[in-house]
């Protein structure tokens, strides 16, 4: 992929993760569309910055969001993470906007 996106590497995991606490970071590498370890890094800040925990089950990891978390930069500051990730967990409406009963 080229260009920009609105998102970052980092909102790209951190999503990737909240929809499967138990995803293998390859393959959460795999679909942001990062290296393994910038993956790893990444998991990392955010674990340092108490946005997401892990816990060791079995020879697996199981993470944990905290959606509670508020966002870095200033101009977002009053937001949580959670808003972030009710955004993307939400239903998709059809391209002809939200339909209605008949």
């Amino acid at each position: 992929m080229t260009g920009w996106t609105f998102l970052t590497n980092h909102a790209h995991v951190l999503l990737a993760i909240s929809r499967d606490p138990t995803v293998r970071l390859r393959d959460v590498a795999e679909a942001v569309g990062i290296t393994e370890r910038a993956t790893q890094a990444i998991v990392a800040d955010l674990e340092a910055a108490g946005y997401l925990s892990h816990e060791r089950v079995g020879r697996r990891n199981h993470y944990t969001v905290h959606p509670d978390g508020r966002f870095r930069h200033p101009a977002e500051a009053g937001r949580r993470i959670g808003d972030l990730l009710a955004l993307f967990h939400a239903p998709h409406s059809s391209p002809q906007g939200p339909s209605h009963g008949a």
